[in-house]
């Protein structure tokens, strides 16, 4: 299936054979340190910047109703964001994956965008349009 919206990833999700949760890691756009005038250019277009880890969260795709109730739960946090990564996770059983099963691939999925691996990652902005990033 070919996922262009958050809706065709809810429902990918739920289509699966085995139970999925999803991994949610919010991100927020900044300047690197000792950036250069091109670099804050870029950014001031909204065409570069680093994205910078703030909060993240695992659920289950029925706890998801639509990509206004993810912004909305985010608000409600006070953490301003971005970019939210998302991935999916399953297990070899028929159970549904637990949070606690879902920490570690949380935990590598913040170490990856940390280091810029975001290609194995759907990412969405603000307004729910799904985003591709490409690096300078």
């Amino acid at each position: 299936m070919n996922i262009s919206s958050y809706e065709d990833l809810l429902l990918a999700a739920n289509r699966q054979p085995e139970p999925q949760r999803l991994l949610f890691v919010f991100t927020r756009a900044e300047l690197p340190g000792g950036h250069t005038s091109d670099q804050e250019k870029r950014f001031k277009d909204r065409e570069g910047g680093t994205l910078t880890p703030v909060m993240c969260v695992d659920k289950l795709p029925g706890e998801l109703n639509d990509f206004a109730g993810l912004v909305e739960e985010s608000r409600q946090t006070g953490m301003g964001w971005d970019i939210v990564f998302v991935a999916s996770m399953s297990t070899k059983s028929a159970a549904e994956p637990n949070s606690d099963e879902a920490e570690q691939p949380l935990k590598t999925m913040v170490e990856d965008i940390k280091k810029g691996k975001v290609g194995n990652f759907l990412a969405f902005n603000r307004d729910g349009t799904l985003v591709k990033l490409r690096a300078f």
